[in-house]
């Protein structure tokens, strides 16, 4: 069994000033100022577009983030309609073979609630938290062992595998998924994937991004 950490990539975004330009010459149709674009005014405008909350217009770019997270988070990030999403599946993934190293991998619990392993406490549920994820692998194997069909034996493949998840959605709607996954009602290894995105997002489309924040 393979224990690993979440982690997001990007798959594909266009450059700042390339987005810049395009969503201040498409907000600005709407008010017909088309004549007071010039240098350095896309950031200016888009900003005052999202204070005003007149996001549509940045529904007209999108982003692609590859999401390595449990299938626990996956359930919920699909929750989310305005997107696409193309996922890893266990139906047709045979962790048996030599590519997936002939074990299942993991996410490690201990990340997304914080667990202290110094804590006698916190060690203890990850002690059987990881017993549990062994004997799952262990029976996985038996079944496939047994003649049995990935699809077939995926049920008792637990919430905590591992899985890749690519996600594409509009501007308008990361900014919405943002605000939900980040806050403190929010699952905490769903706002530990958020908060990757989060920190990618703002230091590379700043003014699309730069008002949102973790809530405590």
């Amino acid at each position: 069994m393979i224990v690993v950490k979440p982690e997001i990539e990007i798959i594909d975004m266009e450059d700042y000033q390339t987005i810049l330009k395009k969503i201040e010459r498409i907000g600005r149709v709407c008010y017909k100022s088309e004549d007071r674009i010039g240098e350095g005014t896309a950031e200016r405008f888009i900003a005052g577009i999202l204070k005003s909350g007149h996001e549509s217009v940045i529904e007209h770019e999108n982003v692609t983030v590859k999401v390595t997270c449990d299938r626990g988070v996956t359930h919920e990030i699909v929750r989310h309609r305005i997107a696409s999403y193309s996922q890893e599946s266990t139906r047709y993934c045979n962790y048996s073979r030599d590519k997936f190293q002939n074990q299942i991998s993991v996410i490690d619990i201990a990340t997304g609630f914080r667990y202290d392993l110094n804590s006698p406490s916190d060690r203890k549920k990850y002690e059987i938290w990881t017993r549990a994820m062994e004997s799952a692998e262990k029976y996985y194997f038996e079944m496939l062992s047994a003649g049995a069909s990935p699809q077939e034996a995926r049920s008792i493949l637990p919430n905590s595998l591992k899985t890749e998840i690519v996600m594409t959605m509009n501007l308008r709607e990361w900014r919405h998924f943002l605000k939900l996954r980040l806050s403190g009602g929010a699952h905490p290894q769903i706002r530990e994937i958020a908060g990757q995105i989060l920190d990618v997002l703002q230091d590379r489309l700043p003014v699309f991004f730069q008002d949102i924040s973790i809530s405590s």
